[in-house]
């Protein structure tokens, strides 16, 4: 069993605080790529070995913002889907989340997806909610074949494809919900959801919204 990582003093807490309020607002204005670790750490208000002393390299840096985001996301997600032993309602549920999120939190929704592209593997900790969702949908026999493989990746691309798409084109709530029950049908479908339940679910989850 692996040992947890010692906690950090609260001075180097501290810088790594600094560290990550300081890319999260540069992440908000441009992708990583686009931002120099001086940039970060004059912002901070730290030295720059400071940043090498937490992170490795500027990914490394930009997984850690957008995985604090995305964990955010998850305790919704599981707050919404408490009590909720459906699979199908369940991840409708996750997408609701996605696309509220995006409305409401578009700055933290941006950063999350500029920080996430090391995160769509299947095994992947952050994935484990969509992962048991989709084996619960395999294991009612609502799945098909395929979901076993790629449907952590497919769901998981979705929900960011939908975020994307608000973030973008900041529609209405009553817009975003028409996206969303569209998506919901098609990426229902897509698994292996009979139709008539699909529509059901996505009709009740973008009522919602």
């Amino acid at each position: 069993m692996a040992s947890r990582p010692e906690p950090l003093n609260p001075r180097a807490a501290r810088t790594r605080a600094a560290l990550l309020a300081a890319g999260f607002e540069l992440m908000a204005e441009r992708p990583i790529d686009a931002i120099a670790i001086d940039e970060v750490v004059a912002r901070a208000g730290v030295a720059k070995g400071s940043f090498f002393n937490h992170f490795t390299d500027k990914p490394g840096f930009a997984h850690a913002i957008g995985a604090a985001v995305r964990a955010e996301v998850e305790e919704r997600v599981g707050a919404i889907n408490q009590g909720v032993t459906d699979p199908v309602a369940r991840l409708a549920g996750g997408m609701r989340v996605a696309v509220d999120f995006a409305l409401t939190e578009r700055d933290r929704a941006i950063v999350m997806l500029r920080g996430l592209e090391l995160s769509t593997g299947q095994s992947h900790e952050l994935n484990r909610g969509i992962r048991a969702d989709i084996q619960r949908l395999i294991d009612a026999g609502l799945a098909r074949a395929e979901a076993a493989g790629s449907g952590v990746r497919y769901w998981l691309g979705l929900c960011q494809i939908v975020q994307l798409n608000v973030i973008e084109r900041r529609p209405t709530r009553a817009d975003a919900a028409g996206r969303l029950r569209e998506m919901l049908v098609l990426g229902l479908t897509g698994l292996g959801v009979p139709e008539p339940r699909a529509r059901a679910v996505a009709e009740a989850t973008a009522r919602a919204l």
